[in-house]
């Protein structure tokens, strides 16, 4: 059986598609099933050596649905927001089986799985352009190996200086790590931090700058708190455990982060760095508050949600 992937990365479009693909390739690898990717990945290093580092390979994608349908592969999982919405009904109609994660919107494409891993997206009636089977919620997070593997280590009370951890996926488009450090800076109580930021960075003390890194997972688990957007790495934190806060720094990030922060399942920073000072100097000063938050999300995802998608496509 061949699968192809078809998604995009990039300086504007971000990593979030390729992280989760990656993931559902690593499941399907695991099934002794023939995985490729098939898309640009721009002029971003980090994003290549994912694939290198897994042996996937990756090839351009043609832009015409009837091109990409005449590769002739046996499943295809598109993921993107920019693709024709002819792209899944050319690939049906060339017998090829279909995955499409969305978003909410399922963007006119057609397919026969429709994943939707956003929170209460089961809850929430979505009309599909075709009758096919709709994967939705929690239940169906991916996740890769390198977060499924990470440990978080044990919180010990009394610690009083916590340390942070500061991302704004893997590219920050929107360019806001300063504003968020400067904000954790003017909260006048003491912490330390690791900032991931591909731009230059004053690091100060108890700051240190690191460009994107394959060793945020493991980051992550030992933060005593993330500061990050609304977008997929929200679920690596809730299934570490760790406690979040966020903000979000695209459109389509605000409905996530209602839906978090109203749950009680991240504290809510808001879009302005300047006005999140209050709320962030509480989460550096309240050990108690950030153990709540990382233990809700601890129970919300499992883990195993690639192998539920991965089971879907091939029934």
């Amino acid at each position: 059986m061949r699968v192809g992937i078809r998604c995009d990365a990039g300086t504007t479009i971000g990593v979030g598609h390729l992280i989760r693909c990656v993931a559902l390739a690593e499941e399907l690898r695991a099934r002794g099933i023939r995985v490729s990717f098939l898309g640009d990945l721009g002029s971003l290093p980090w994003a290549w050596r994912q694939l290198d580092l897994r042996a996937l390979p990756v090839r351009p994608a043609p832009a015409e649905p009837e091109r990409l349908a005449a590769f002739g592969l046996d499943s295809v999982v598109l993921d993107s927001y920019t693709l024709p919405p002819g792209t899944g009904a050319a690939l049906m109609a060339a017998g090829t089986r279909v995955l499409a994660i969305i978003d909410g919107d399922p963007l006119g494409q057609e397919a026969h799985l429709y994943l939707d891993q956003n929170l209460g997206a089961e809850e929430v009636p979505c009309r599909l352009p075709y009758p096919g089977v709709r994967l939705a919620g929690a239940r169906y997070v991916l996740l890769r190996d390198s977060v499924r593997r990470a440990i978080r280590p044990p919180r010990w009370p009394g610690v009083a200086v916590p340390h942070v951890l500061c991302f704004f996926g893997g590219t920050d488009a929107a360019g806001v790590t300063p504003r968020w450090v400067e904000a954790l800076r003017a909260t006048g109580v003491p912490f330390t931090a690791t900032v991931i930021s591909s731009a230059p960075l004053e690091a100060g003390e108890g700051i240190t700058v690191m460009p994107p890194t394959d060793l945020l997972p493991n980051l992550m688990a030992a933060a005593d708190l993330v500061v990050t957007a609304a977008g997929s790495a929200v679920w690596e934190l809730l299934y570490l455990g760790v406690p979040a806060a966020l903000t979000w720094v695209a459109d389509n990030q605000l409905i996530g982060y209602e839906a978090l922060v109203g749950r009680g399942l991240a504290a809510g920073l808001g879009g302005s760095a300047e006005l999140a000072v209050p709320a962030l100097r509480r989460l550096l000063t309240d050990p108690g508050l950030r153990a709540e938050y990382g233990t809700r999300g601890r129970e919300l995802v499992d883990g195993r949600g690639r192998e539920r998608v991965v089971d879907a496509l091939l029934r």
